[in-house]
């Protein structure tokens, strides 16, 4: 089996009941243009360049990588924020990519994003109240008028919010009470997939936890998917079933978390993960610091071959003239788009910062008086 086939067999192997999202091979590339009366392309920014997974039903997939990697285009891409250069989305089994208008807005029923800055995020002129029902003005259809303020109050309830304050602004709320409103606005209209884009990175380290354990307690309790974007690995490994690691728009490395984090074999993930703080002293000892060389290139320049090879201190005169595909190596028990994939085994003893107690916070009571402070 060739290795194109061997990648492709990544997405449809398994294409079942209980997948709710497949990507295929999709790209986006914003066009550079020169001139200002008379533009013309000179090139392309490929931002995402050939993206390729499954979500299931009830499944996590935590995307990880530095910034400018195309996490977030991805998340628009999903959403139908941004229109796909080539690739195909599928949403339950239909495809998204092409929508237009009132079919869009239909399938936006089901995907929805909860965005990074709590803080921009909501209108500051509007209540609670009509933030979290917004929803319902935009989907008439989906719950009559006479009930929308009580499926509000509801909504409020679930996420941790105290129901009385439906009538208050966003600058009322600390920053992790304003990011649970914006959760509350995205369950509105029951979605089977939600896009969490860095939804923690803007939050106190304390709050991150009992957010991290809300998105948990609500996978559960509505049956939710989630592609969860962050560049904080712990979080990521705390959520995730699943992790997909992007560089220079393509993924490199997909696998169980297990398997990431505990035998990587891109050395991206491996330079990664050992750029993660460990409080023990011990392990900190016994591990190797990758540093890098060079900067990351732009994605409107992209190397020839292996896109990391500028960086890596495994490139060979393969990797300038054949890009390795994301497939399943002998070196590599799971999918390593490199040509020498392996572990290195001072990277396999790297632990996370987040315990057992992380996920012990509890929410905070949404029966107070007054709003909860969340920082």
């Amino acid at each position: 089996m060739s290795a194109e086939a061997t990648e492709a067999n990544l997405v449809t192997e398994n294409s079942d009941d209980d997948v709710v999202l497949t990507v295929r091979d999709v790209k986006k590339h914003f066009p550079l243009t020169r001139g200002i009366v008379f533009k013309r392309t000179i090139g392309h920014v490929k931002a995402v360049d050939g993206v390729s997974f499954e979500l299931k039903r009830g499944e996590t997939l935590g995307v990880v990588g530095e910034s400018g990697c195309g996490k977030s285009t991805l998340g628009r891409l999903l959403m139908g924020l941004e229109r796909p250069t080539a690739g195909s989305i599928k949403l339950l089994g239909e495809e998204m990519a092409g929508l237009n208008g009132r079919g869009l807005r239909r399938m936006r029923r089901n995907i929805q994003i909860v965005l990074q800055d709590p803080y921009s995020s909501l209108d500051p002129r509007m209540t609670v109240g009509d933030i979290v029902g917004e929803p319902y003005l935009v989907h008439p259809d989906v719950l009559q008028k006479k009930g929308r303020q009580a499926a509000v109050r509801d909504l409020l309830d679930v996420v941790g919010l105290n129901a009385d304050h439906i009538n208050r602004y966003p600058h009322q709320f600390s920053g992790g009470q304003r990011q649970r409103i914006g959760i509350a606005r995205a369950l509105a209209l029951r979605p089977k997939v939600l896009v969490c884009d860095e939804p923690v990175s803007a939050l106190d380290v304390s709050v991150q936890a009992q957010v991290v354990n809300l998105f948990e307690r609500l996978q559960a309790e509505f049956d939710l998917s989630y592609v969860f974007i962050a560049h904080d690995l712990s979080v990521v490994r705390h959520i995730s079933d699943r992790v997909a690691v992007m560089y220079l728009g393509k993924l490199v490395e997909v696998s169980d978390e297990t398997q990431i984090y505990e035998h990587p074999t891109h050395p991206y993930t491996q330079a990664l993960l050992s750029a993660v703080p460990v409080p023990d002293p011990q392990v900190r000892a016994n591990r190797d610091r990758i540093v890098l060389a060079g900067d990351v290139p732009s994605p409107a320049n992209i190397p020839s071959g292996c896109r990391f090879r500028t960086r890596c201190w495994k490139a060979q005169d393969i990797c300038v003239t054949e890009e390795p595909p994301l497939v399943i190596r002998d070196t590599s028990p799971h999918p390593s788009a490199c040509h020498f994939a392996e572990e290195r085994a001072a990277i396999r003893r790297i632990e996370t910062p987040t315990t057992e107690a992380d996920s012990e916070v509890p929410d905070p009571s949404p029966q107070s008086g007054t709003p909860q402070s969340d920082s």
